[in-house]
């Protein structure tokens, strides 16, 4: 398992699980369906502050986890997804990178779920893609509901991470 002193521990496994404590009920949600999709035992928590400051450490800290997964010996180090959640619908695509970034065409600048603000998402998947030096690309492609869309968002990212931390599998050819 992989630790960041902070507190964060991503461990491959073969069903998600997560306890994650971040002081906002929503965001512990979303790194649960993360964890969930990509098949992790994933453990954060964050020292209790403000949304903003713990919206940060969360993804700060959780990507310092996942970039060492990622760039591990015979780690994919990219990976890709399509994943529903109700009617929305999103894509996750992402690669270890030397200048990471996150792309997205997703604003919701206006919305709320949970009594936060939901560009705490898009906050939190920057931190994440900086710290584990991804470049991250995630597309909404369907969906209105913003509970959904975030859930679509977070499972589509979880299982592109979980695809770029595993091994690329062997191929006949590869024999």
């Amino acid at each position: 398992m992989h630790e960041n002193p902070t507190g964060g521990r991503v461990a491959l496994a073969s069903e998600g699980v997560a306890n994650v404590n971040t002081g906002l009920p929503v965001l512990d949600h979303l790194v649960t369906e993360l964890a969930r999709a990509g098949r992790f035992k994933l453990s954060l928590e964050v020292a209790p502050g403000g949304a903003d400051e713990g919206v940060v450490a969360a993804g700060g800290t959780l990507g310092a986890a996942f970039g060492e997964r990622v760039s591990a010996a015979g780690a994919a180090g990219r990976g890709w997804s399509l994943v529903p959640a109700d009617e929305a619908l999103a894509l996750a695509a992402l690669e270890r990178v030397d200048e990471p970034r996150l792309v997205t065409n997703v604003d919701f600048s206006d919305q709320r779920v949970g009594g936060l603000g939901t560009d705490v998402a898009s906050r939190f998947l920057n931190e994440l893609a900086l710290a584990a030096g991804l470049n991250l690309h995630v597309r909404l492609v369907e969906g209105t509901d913003p509970q959904h869309v975030l859930a679509a968002i977070f499972k589509a990212v979880g299982a592109a991470l979980g695809q770029a931390c595993r091994p690329v599998p062997e191929t006949k050819e590869d024999s």
